[in-house]
């Protein structure tokens, strides 16, 4: 795994052993952030599931201004840090071991993209999506990437869906806080 482009291009990054996360594929991420691209540059990110860091990351390398990272197993919060670390970014990050909920209650933080690969095993994306919009924390305008399963699909009536991509098994929604301009 390592970062496809920008400042940071080439960096290998560290995953977790074992089953308890998967990292997002490497053609998966190249088409969340071809179709991103002109969006990224000074957004702050939000990655609610970061696991090894790798999609926050990216948004950085490609110019998102700062990212917070959160992920509830301490594990990944490490890998995340060492690979903020290892990709000189950072400094453009705050990596937190709390659980989303948490997160959501706590933070006053406003972003303009909002990062969501929850475990596929965990059928919440619906109400999270609910739970976001609720948390008041997307920026009008504001992107939320979705990725789920085949079968886990995100509806949702507080934000407009743009766009769905679908690579093998895996969906990509993108939704926008407010009218979709595209």
């Amino acid at each position: 795994m390592r970062i496809i482009t920008g400042s940071a291009r080439g960096t290998r990054l560290a995953t977790l052993q074992g089953q308890d996360t998967r990292p997002t594929a490497e053609r998966v991420k190249e088409g969340i952030f071809s179709a991103l691209q002109f969006e990224l540059p000074g957004r702050k990110v939000l990655d609610l599931f970061c696991g090894s860091g790798q999609l926050a990351l990216e948004a950085l390398s490609r110019g998102a201004a700062s990212a917070v990272l959160v992920d509830a197993s301490r594990s990944a919060v490490d890998i995340a840090m060492k690979n903020a670390q290892r990709a000189h970014l950072y400094q453009q990050c705050r990596i937190l071991p709390c659980d989303y909920k948490a997160f959501l209650k706590s933070t006053k933080d406003k972003f303009g993209l909002v990062l969501l690969d929850p475990p596929y095993e965990d059928k919440f994306m619906d109400t999270l999506l609910d739970e976001i919009a609720a948390a008041d924390i997307v920026e009008k305008g504001g992107v939320i990437v979705c990725e789920t399963w085949e079968t886990g699909q995100p509806q949702s009536e507080l934000f407009t869906k743009r766009k769905v991509y679908r690579y093998g098994k895996i969906y990509v929604t993108v939704y926008q806080n407010g009218e979709s301009t595209l």
